[in-house]
């Protein structure tokens, strides 16, 4: 039978992350999910607060007792988000605004050391013609 833990390691595999940025994601130390599912352990309530504050499209029946579909419907997303109070709605939208801005600084680093790269290559081909 499959554990939290184990949930947990398909939506992260379903989303697309690292154990590495799951984990500074949703503010665990580093290697807390890999340390997890290897020790076969319990998340604790404070760490599944804080995944579904980050990913409120997870849905936690799921997460928890593997109940249910992975992701909440798009309605059951909107329908929550308007039901929590303007305080929560802003925080949520401050992490999503954070996730993004954290992808778009992987995706330029990526592109940066693919550039660099690029020019170390043409410079070494330069070097090798005189």
């Amino acid at each position: 039978m499959l554990k939290t833990i184990d949930r947990l390691m398909q939506f992260i595999k379903y989303a697309g992350l690292s154990a590495r940025k799951f984990d500074i994601s949703i503010g665990a130390s580093n290697g807390y999910t890999l340390r997890m599912k290897k020790n076969h352990a319990s998340i604790g309530s404070d760490v599944i607060e804080n995944i579904l504050k980050v990913y409120p499209q997870l849905n936690v029946v799921w997460l928890i007792t593997g109940e249910g579909k992975m992701l909440k419907d798009r309605e059951e997303l909107m329908a929550n988000m308007d039901n929590l109070s303007l305080e929560k709605q802003q925080e949520i939208e401050q992490l999503i605004e954070h996730k993004i801005r954290l992808r778009q600084e992987e995706e330029l680093k990526r592109l940066l050391k693919e550039i660099t790269e690029e020019i170390e290559q043409t410079q070494k081909k330069m070097g090798d013609k005189d």
